[in-house]
Parts: structure tokens; sequence; C-alpha cells
């Protein structure tokens, strides 16, 4: 007799143990795979390029000069950068579960065509 899979059990699984054996291990970015290291550069030259010269780094620069307290500046900037990034990362992995990548891209072109367009009535209004 064959017996029909119990729902209940399934929910009491590890979810990253469930994640782990269902996911492709070619696009899971590993500790030792090529995959994180890629992952990993892109965003850090992404971020990197994107904050030089960014309004927050002249406010660390100047709080820095206004304070006389570099290494507590430092610690404080670079709190808040992490926490914000940690938003930035939960907010896209619950937006990846509930919307498609492609939906996502449109999405965010659309709202970088809003900002732009924004800008540029702001810089003809003057």
């Amino acid at each position: 007799m064959v017996s029909a899979p119990n729902p209940i059990s399934s929910l009491q699984s590890d979810p990253i143990e469930a994640t782990a054996s269902t996911s492709n291990t070619s696009e899971t970015p590993s500790a030792f795979g090529g995959t994180f290291w890629r992952v990993f550069l892109s965003t850090f030259v992404t971020i990197f390029l994107a904050e030089l010269g960014d309004k927050t780094q002249v406010a660390t620069l100047l709080l820095s000069a206004q304070s006389r307290s570099p290494v507590v500046v430092f610690l404080g900037a670079g709190l808040a950068l992490i926490s914000t990034s940690l938003l930035g990362v939960l907010l896209g992995q619950w937006l990846a579960k509930r919307i498609s990548p492609s939906t996502l891209d449109t999405c965010a072109g659309i709202l970088l065509l809003l900002i732009t367009i924004g800008l540029i009535g702001d810089i003809v209004g003057q």
C-alpha cells in the first residue's frame, strides 16, 4: 500500500536543508565556488563606485573633520552603511519571493526613469 506524503512533516523539516537539496548547486553561491566571488566582487565594485563622492561620503568627511574623532565617525558611518545594506538585502529577498526578476527589473527601470524626470524637472524649473 502506498501512503500519501504527510504535509505536516514537510512543514517541520529544515527550510535551509530543503532549499539546498532542491536548488541547483551551480547557481548557488558557495564559499569555495566561483559564483560566490563573482557576486561578491560585483557587489563590492558596484557599491564602492556608486558611493564615491556620494553625499554620504561628503557627510562622513565633514563629521570627521568637525568631531576630530575619525575612528568614532568611521565606526558610526560603517554601522549605518551596514544597516542600510541589510535593509536592502532583506527587502530584495522579500521582493524576489513575490515578484519575477523581469517584473522587478521593469519596476526598477520605471522608478529610475521617474526619478530622472523629477530631477530634470527640478533643473528646468530653477
